[in-house]
């Protein structure tokens, strides 16, 4: 079968997740003709991506989140009247998905939780079958625990979902855990798509502590942990662009631009791992066996839903604040899910090659 994917480009996890994708369908015999990213004026496309996806890559402009002058939390009112701002920029890009698929004729179109996909899908209504795919979907699960209160963020986050899965055939729904499926609502619970390069790691406890920030404004909380604690030693994963690529501070703390095989080389032989809680980031964490701080971006109700979810399937312990002494004081207390886990993500090439057929 012929395949297209359109990947949103806000963050790492979604890629991560079509590069899985890719490898299990192109070395299944199915065809991955073409990829669209949307693009992100604060994220560049890294490397790894590039040299994974071995097909024609367009990158499009695409509704994104704004941050506020810290770059820590979501604003909504600003990402709003940004993305509506961008209207006629973002109808240009539709209409090239439009030329791209009528040019590739698919069987299917992925979509990684790009909004671009469902207005795609709204306004040019093509025949293409549309497979909606991310983790964010779990939330349409009648059995999904939300976090308590705020009403108006679930009701926004599910009319998101509502958009990106737009005509959409099947939702597949990534989960840290075994559920049931809801055919009726076209939800299909699938384990995570974890590159093999986390299958293959040698898993060793080190001394350091690994943290991945998407907002480089958290670097002033590692600093302060930093000062308390100069002997702990610390890796940090950042995007801050003006940043050479290894910002080493002194002996026990330094700053690395994004880089795949560092970052996995340091998670594998991690003590602990503090991230924003994204899906895909903390999956590799659990895999590892590795205790994960989880603190969901201000502002950013799917990451609170994550943490939490995340939380009730072993993986660690969550926090509003981004302090690695939270991390510190819990790892006694950690009970290693990894084993339980890798069963999960050992069923995902065949759950994939299933549904998607």
């Amino acid at each position: 079968m012929k395949y297209i994917f359109i990947v949103q480009g806000e963050g790492r996890g979604h890629m991560t997740q079509a590069i899985s994708l890719f490898h299990i369908l192109t070395s299944n015999g199915h065809k991955v003709t073409h990829v669209i990213v949307g693009k992100s004026k604060r994220r560049e496309l890294p490397s790894f991506f590039l040299d994974q996806i071995k097909t024609s890559i367009t990158q499009l402009e695409s509704p994104n989140f704004v941050t506020d002058k810290s770059n820590k939390s979501v604003s909504v009112f600003k990402t709003l009247v940004v993305n509506l701002s961008k209207a006629r920029t973002f109808l240009r890009s539709i209409n090239k998905i439009d030329r791209i698929v009528k040019t590739e004729q698919p069987d299917a179109v992925i979509n990684f939780y790009d909004f671009l996909s469902g207005f795609f899908f709204l306004v040019k209504k093509p025949k293409t079958k549309h497979i909606a795919l991310a983790h964010q979907f779990l939330l349409n699960h009648s059995k999904f625990e939300f976090p308590k209160g705020r009403i108006y963020d679930k009701a926004s986050l599910l009319l998101g979902n509502k958009l990106a899965a737009y005509g959409a055939e099947k939702i597949l729904a990534l989960s840290f855990q075994k559920m049931e499926n809801e055919s009726g609502k076209k939800i299909f619970v699938v384990p995570p798509l974890l590159r093999e390069s986390i299958k293959k790691q040698n898993i060793t406890k080190g001394d350091h502590f690994l943290v991945y920030m998407v907002n480089h404004g958290y670097s002033e909380e590692v600093l302060a942990f930093h000062k308390k604690y100069p002997k702990v030693h610390i890796h940090c994963f950042w995007d801050k662009r003006d940043e050479p690529i290894e910002l080493k501070v002194d002996e026990t703390l330094t700053f690395h631009q994004l880089d795949d095989e560092k970052f996995i080389h340091f998670m594998s032989s991690c003590r602990g791992y503090l991230t924003t809680a994204g899906f895909e980031s903390v999956c590799e964490a659990m895999y590892l066996g590795k205790p994960i701080l989880m603190v969901p971006v201000a502002g950013h109700y799917e990451q609170a839903c994550n943490a939490l979810d995340a939380k009730k399937a072993g993986a660690g312990v969550s926090s509003e604040i981004f302090d690695l002494e939270i991390l510190l004081d819990y790892l006694p207390n950690h009970k290693d899910v990894g084993d339980e886990f890798r069963k999960w993500c050992h069923t995902t090439s065949d759950t994939f090659l299933k549904l998607l057929a």
